[in-house]
């Protein structure tokens, strides 16, 4: 029996670096150490370079000007390093462009000066101070995987070489004036992943299992949303218009005046018979179709 999917990391909507709404993969554990390590690595040996030209030139100056030129220097490697990096490549360093990961403020933009600031200087005492361990056990406690640094910084890390996922679905024919005037603030990601999911894996699960799956989904998803689905819409084309105009929203968020101009469009036709994951069938030989069960509170109708 086919059994419902569930992603094997985290995910969530956010924008990336260069400004463009995605479902994206939030970065694993081992995948960010590898990547800090990469880092680590860079830095102790641009360090040990320039601690070697400063011991070169400790005979041309006195003891104080050496002591703080080497202090300077220290700063500029632990602290510079990952700003200038992190500010030029919109949130990536070389350890990050290695392993595909981008750093994101949490609002949805990318990385700003001052976030790396706070990320960087936090490092000093997470990572550095304490070889990385308050930064391991914040990631693990997390839900995104958050260290001290990003949780001051109000940052995550995501992975750009993530599970490509397919495009959000088309809005269902007859139900684009109810999605517009949706009120969503009460939908948690959790459950705008888990209805993704449900639709781009639909067609493969057995028509029991889906069906079940369908209702149970868009009963959860109904009792977050307002004003409740028409009667009688099915789950499936439910699930869709919600995920529909929620990414509508998005791109509404980016461009206000061009995506709401874009958004205006006659009136949709009624809804279709067909289910939103097939091809509509010949109606010409099912025959007539069964009455319709009765009505739940949620306007659904379960399979019987």
């Amino acid at each position: 029996m086919a059994t419902p999917y569930t992603s094997p990391v985290p995910s969530g909507t956010v924008v990336t670096g260069d400004a463009v709404v995605l479902d994206v993969q939030i970065a694993q554990l081992p995948v960010r150490a590898l990547g800090a390590l990469i880092d680590v690595t860079v830095m102790f040996l641009g360090y040990i370079l320039g601690v070697v030209l400063w011991a070169m030139t400790l005979s041309e100056f006195d003891s104080a000007l050496s002591g703080a030129v080497l202090i300077i220097y220290t700063v500029l490697v632990i602290v510079g390093y990952p700003v200038v990096f992190e500010v030029a490549t919109r949130g990536r360093s070389l350890g990050k462009m290695a392993m595909g990961l981008r750093v994101v403020a949490e609002d949805g933009g990318p990385e700003r000066f001052r976030q790396a600031l706070f990320r960087a200087l936090a490092s000093v005492v997470e990572i550095w101070s304490f070889a990385g361990g308050p930064a391991v056990i914040c990631s693990l406690v997390s839900a995104k995987g958050k260290r001290i640094g990003d949780v001051f910084a109000g940052t995550l890390v995501i992975s750009e070489r993530g599970p490509k996922l397919g495009p959000p679905p088309t809005m269902p024919p007859g139900l684009q004036w109810w999605a517009e005037s949706l009120q969503l603030s009460g939908l948690r990601t959790e459950q705008v992943e888990l209805a993704r999911q449900f639709l781009n894996r639909a067609p493969q699960l057995e028509p029991a299992l889906r069906d079940q799956m369908a209702y149970r989904i868009a009963g959860e998803v109904s009792a977050q949303i307002s004003p409740p689905p028409p009667p009688g819409a099915p789950p499936q084309f439910v699930l869709a218009a919600v995920l529909a105009e929620r990414h509508r929203r998005e791109l509404a968020r980016l461009a206000p005046s061009a995506t709401v101009a874009s958004q205006v469009q006659p009136p949709s036709p009624p809804l279709p018979p067909a289910p939103y994951w097939g091809p509509p069938q010949n109606q010409a030989s099912q025959g007539p179709p069964p009455p319709a069960p009765p009505q739940d509170h949620s306007g659904f109708a379960p399979p019987t």
